[in-house]
């Protein structure tokens, strides 16, 4: 039997789009006509017309919504028309050849009339009992007429699940307070980001998800002009095509942040050629799809699974766009509901995160995405990374990607993307009359001329030409002015001039003697030569720092010392730093293989990425058909755990080169080179111990073993191991108690990476220490996970008791934990913090 179809209600404001676009004539005509150029309109439906037309293909249920009278078809002056230009573009980056339609310019709205009634349509079939209404609000006179509102939202008896798209957000809407006051519990108001910011809230837009998720909460809170939307139940906010934010307002405020992670907000419609309306009408009818068979209690799990339909949709809309004839393709196109058929549209590639409800500032300007969705360790997930490659390991988090650049650290995310915006806004200006500069800072070796040349090659290399001046090698200033004329006339061939200015910073007859030089061309856009003065015209400028590792440090903010600061801004002024500092537009500091402080959480991972991205370029071979590396696991660990390489990425390259590989099946040991060599790179010792380190390790196993038992039973109150002869010396022991043991010594390694903490040996031994009660609580639950996984598979309980309790096991389990320590020290191994904070594994 055919299963009842439920009924849905579509209304709101209405509109009818006008769509023009100009042909070419394909062949001579016989008529003088058919021989110019074509002008071709369409009437498609708009608004609410759209709407009702995109769930009626999404959900195939029975749609009760306005109906254009046929007698009038698309023409009648009740309706309010919108004129758009469409141009055909190439479907997708990776599909140049096929071109569909989509939006070029919008010219205009014409049409309706001046009454009341203007663009509103009454539902012919209104039904009360409708499980669910949408509401298409334009803020064109919907909201304000009652009188065409759905019969289940004006019954105060009825309970549907209200869709309510606002294109307009403002508190002083009756509609909204209709809602608000008799279905705000199953009321989901659905917002575009872009309506919000138009109205002067201050949300970053495709610098990073979490500035984004973050300056969206906290203008919630915050901006009285949103504060109405704090009586939302159900708040949902579209970022572009890439990204939405859920509110749950109830007793406790929470918001989560659903991204997909190799896009930012703006990409997909900046990497695909023209622009379409309807998006968050695309988005709605995907939503919809979820709530086919509504049942109140699960609400909040149908918001999550209509959210990920809802990106999945809106992407579609977009890649179909009006078709590749529009007088004949269907639009919308019904494909954009069906599932894996666009690489990137499946909603399993959308990801979720708690926001943390946090106000403190500086709180958010850490938080990272990356501490929420790696359910391993920092150093395990680098480990990961290496052996099996980024995309397995970074799926699930924010990845920027530029060229061959990627980069998960969110501070160079929000650097990389700020510079990024900053460009492309320069590069499509028509009055830029003056350079745009940029400054680069970090470390010899860090790679700091390398992401920018990754950016411009990806995004900008049919827009610009690139030069590069390394201005320690000048030793004239007519060397620098014999450079801008170069710059001058490379910008007369058409194409914007690119240019890096390496070690700017460097000495000239005082510090920063340079500094002084550089001030007309990036204010004024002119550079002298001899007696007159030339233009440069439209040119971006790099300043790529030499001495300085940082802004800051540039800067002089990292001086601690009153009169050693004050010393040094008095130069830095003199030399004309502030003068240069007010010129820049924007700064990278960039973060190198090495830890840079205490702060610095994911030294490790760029370490990964950095060895990972080494090995498939230089040494590919040792990449197998499944993508692992092949990569002995003492080497892998030395290389991501070495606490410094003294030349950052030049050090980590130069190793490689250093070691034979070229024939090599898998980078073994006995590959590297000698010590002497490793001693120009990084300190060799400390390598040497990290890389012998499991094989140390699993040597001691038994001593370790045998050591923490004797501790253990020589406890007062310790709980006795079943098949555990006390009166018996290790080796007299039985397997099963002796396999217990070792057993646990071998996940002690991985336990204590859970509080951050890496297992290190050295000559001699070590110092204890002793775990705080939050490092206790982890290990504990960790070990006790870890026992009852044991003991199933061994099919014994290890607590000997006539009644044996979880209890016990746990009592057990603390007494152990508490005995690590010595037992490592004792075995000449020692507790080396690792600086890494991971929120998730604290909070176990």
């Amino acid at each position: 039997m055919e299963k009842q179809k439920i009924k849905i209600i579509v209304t709101g404001d209405i509109c009818v789009n006008v769509l023009l676009w100009n042909i070419l004539p394909q062949e001579e005509k016989k008529l003088n006509w058919e021989n110019s150029i074509n002008l071709h309109q369409l009437s498609v439906p708009g608004a609410a017309f759209l709407l009702a037309k995109m769930i009626a293909l999404a959900t195939d249920q029975t749609i009760i919504s306005p109906v254009i009278p046929k007698e009038n078809s698309f023409y009648h002056d009740h309706f309010l028309y919108s004129f758009v230009e469409i141009k055909p573009y190439p479907r997708s980056t990776n599909q140049k050849e096929s071109k569909v339609y989509r939006l070029y310019r919008f010219m205009g709205f014409s049409g309706g009339t001046t009454n009341n009634n203007l663009n509103v349509l009454p539902l012919e079939e209104d039904v009360i009992d409708a499980p669910i209404v949408v509401i298409d609000d334009e803020n064109n006179g919907f909201n304000q007429h009652a009188g065409y509102w759905p019969l289940a939202i004006k019954s105060t008896g009825i309970t549907p699940v209200v869709f309510y798209k606002m294109d307009n957000p403002i508190e002083g809407n009756p509609l909204l307070q209709h809602l608000f006051r008799y279905h705000r519990d199953k009321t989901i108001i659905i917002i575009n980001a872009d309506d919000l910011r138009s109205k002067g809230v201050n949300i970053s837009k495709s610098i990073s998800w979490e500035k984004t998720a973050h300056d969206f909460t906290w203008q919630l809170e915050n901006n009285p002009n949103l504060s109405f939307l704090l009586k939302c139940k159900h708040l949902i906010v579209i970022f572009g095509l890439e990204g939405v934010i859920y509110c749950e307002n109830d007793d406790t405020h929470q918001s989560f942040l659903y991204f997909l992670p190799y896009e930012f907000e703006g990409d997909f419609r900046n990497n695909n050629d023209g622009e379409m309306y309807g998006l968050v009408s695309a988005f709605v009818a995907g939503f919809s799809t979820a709530f086919l068979e509504y049942k109140a209690e699960e609400l909040p799990i149908l918001i999550f699974q209509g959210i990920r339909e809802g990106i999945s949709a809106v992407r579609k809309y977009f890649y179909y766009g009006f078709g590749e004839k529009p007088d004949s393709s269907s639009f919308p196109n019904p494909l954009m509901f069906e599932q894996n058929l666009i690489k990137d549209t499946d909603p399993e590639y959308v990801q979720d995160v708690k926001i943390p409800n946090v106000l403190n500032r500086e709180y958010q300007d850490n938080w990272c995405i990356l501490q929420e969705k790696s359910s391993a360790s920092i150093s395990q997930m680098a480990f990961d990374l290496v052996k099996n490659g980024e995309e397995n390991v970074l799926m699930h988090i924010p990845t920027a990607k530029f060229g061959k650049l990627k980069t998960i650290d969110r501070i160079e995310i929000e650097s990389y993307r700020t510079i990024h915006n900053l460009i492309s806004e320069y590069i499509v200006s028509k009055n830029a009359n003056r350079p745009l500069s940029i400054a680069i800072f970090g470390t010899p070796g860090s790679g700091k001329s390398y992401g920018l040349n990754q950016m411009a090659i990806s995004k900008f290399s049919e827009s610009i030409t690139k030069m590069s001046y390394n201005i320690s090698q000048f030793s004239t200033v007519l060397e620098l002015q014999k450079a801008f004329h170069q710059i001058s006339d490379s910008n007369l061939r058409g194409k914007i001039p690119f240019v890096i200015f390496d070690e700017f910073d460097s000495y000239f007859h005082e510090s920063w003697g340079w500094l002084k030089y550089f001030l007309s061309p990036m204010q004024d856009g002119i550079y002298k030569d001899e007696e007159s003065f030339h233009p440069i015209g439209k040119a971006i400028f790099v300043f790529v720092g030499g001495t300085s590792s940082s802004f800051a440090e540039f800067c002089g903010e990292k001086i601690e010392i009153e009169k050693e600061k004050q010393l040094f801004l008095n130069k830095f002024k003199e030399s004309k730093g502030p003068d240069f500092i007010s010129r820049l537009r924007g700064y990278i500091n960039i973060l190198g293989p090495n830890q840079v402080n205490e702060f610095d959480q994911f030294f490790m991972i760029r370490r990964a990425m950095l060895i990972r991205s080494l090995l498939e370029q230089k040494f590919p071979h040792l990449i197998n058909e499944k993508g692992t590396a092949q990569i002995d696991n003492g080497v892998l660990r030395a290389m991501l755990k070495i606490p410094k390489y003294k030349h950052e990425s030049r050090s980590v390259e130069a190793i490689m080169d250093m070691s034979m590989l070229t024939q090599a099946k898998k980078w073994e040991q006995s590959f590297l080179p000698p010590k002497e060599q490793l001693k120009l790179h990084l300190d060799e010792n400390v390598f040497l111990r990290y890389m012998m380190h499991d094989a140390i390790f699993s040597e001691k196993i038994d001593a370790i073993a045998e050591l923490l038992r004797n501790k253990f039973n020589a406890l007062d109150d310790a709980m006795v191991v079943t098949g555990d002869d006390v009166s018996l010396k290790w080796e007299e022991l039985g397997e099963s108690p002796k396999s217990f043991y070792r057993d646990h010594v071998k996940n002690i390694p991985e336990a204590i990476l859970l509080i951050q903490y890496d297992v290190v040996y050295i000559d001699s031994k070590a110092d204890n220490r002793i775990f705080s009660e939050q490092e206790l609580n982890v290990l504990i639950q960790f070990e006790y996970k870890r026992r009852k996984i044991y003991d199933k598979m061994k099919n014994i309980n290890f607590v000997s008791s006539a009644e044996s309790s979880n209890d016990k096991i746990k009592l057990q389990i603390f007494q152990m934990v508490t005995l690590w320590i010595n037992c490592l020290s004792e075995s000449n191994f020692k507790l080396e913090k690792l600086n890494i904070i991971n929120q998730h594994d604290i909070s176990v």
